[in-house]
């Protein structure tokens, strides 16, 4: 079996040696670059299995390079920059990425989150042989094209948002502790920071809910976590 591609996008040379150097021990093959168009490049050519990318690079920003990304790839998409605030991480978020880590971080932190990214996406990938579709009223769920309808209409979820939506429907009317549903939809521990976890339903809430400010589907367990709500 052929090793697992990663490919990281960043300007600083020392990040990229840094990255390579922890996950090529793991026994990732890494492709890196430090630009925009050699990244889209990249991604026809080689195919990776996931991608970790800078926001702050020069000419095409690491946001304009996700949304290309996912014009055609659903791989992971870890972002890593400097910039910390919460409109920064909403917007990386929002725009297809999958993760968000801050400079600088703990090279153990970020592989354990690779990891749990890969191990999610060979489970997805296994999946797909498998009939499956979870209906509710005004809302279809289809778990192997991954797609979501709402009153007959295409809802264009991101890969978390997706993965979040599925795991709490498949438990309908159970309220999952927000630990629980980070570590099942990343498969790592929160550490304490569910800012990811919170803007990825945040955004799910806004694609799929009639009035996202009173959620129907997917409500909050104050104190706890979430549920989904099939009682419509």
């Amino acid at each position: 079996m052929s090793a697992e591609k990663i490919l990281i996008v960043d300007d600083e040379p020392e990040i990229i040696e840094l990255i390579r150097l922890y996950l090529a021990k793991e026994g990732y093959e890494i492709i890196s670059t430090d630009n925009g168009p050699s990244a889209l490049d990249y991604m026809e050519r080689y195919k990776p299995d996931m991608v970790i990318l800078d926001i702050l690079l020069p000419g095409m920003d690491g946001i304009e390079i996700c949304r290309q990304i996912r014009r055609n790839y659903h791989i992971p998409i870890l972002f890593i920059s400097c910039k910390s605030e919460d409109m920064d991480i909403i917007l990386g978020l929002s725009i297809g990425g999958d993760d968000y880590v801050t400079k600088p971080f703990s090279p153990s932190q970020l592989v354990a989150r690779v990891k749990a990214h890969l191990r999610r996406k060979q489970l997805l990938d296994q999946q797909k042989e498998e009939s499956q579709q979870l209906s509710f009223p005004g809302l279809e769920i289809d778990l192997i094209s991954r797609n979501v309808w709402v009153n007959g209409s295409i809802a264009p979820l991101s890969s978390k948002e997706f993965d979040l939506l599925a795991l709490m429907a498949k438990k309908p009317n159970k309220v999952v502790p927000i630990e629980q549903l980070y570590q099942m939809a990343w498969g790592v521990d929160s550490n304490g920071d569910t800012r990811t976890l919170l803007v990825h339903i945040s955004n799910l809430r806004k694609k799929i809910e009639p009035n996202p400010t009173e959620p129907v589907f997917v409500q909050t367990v104050r104190g706890v976590g979430y549920k989904f709500n099939s009682c419509i």
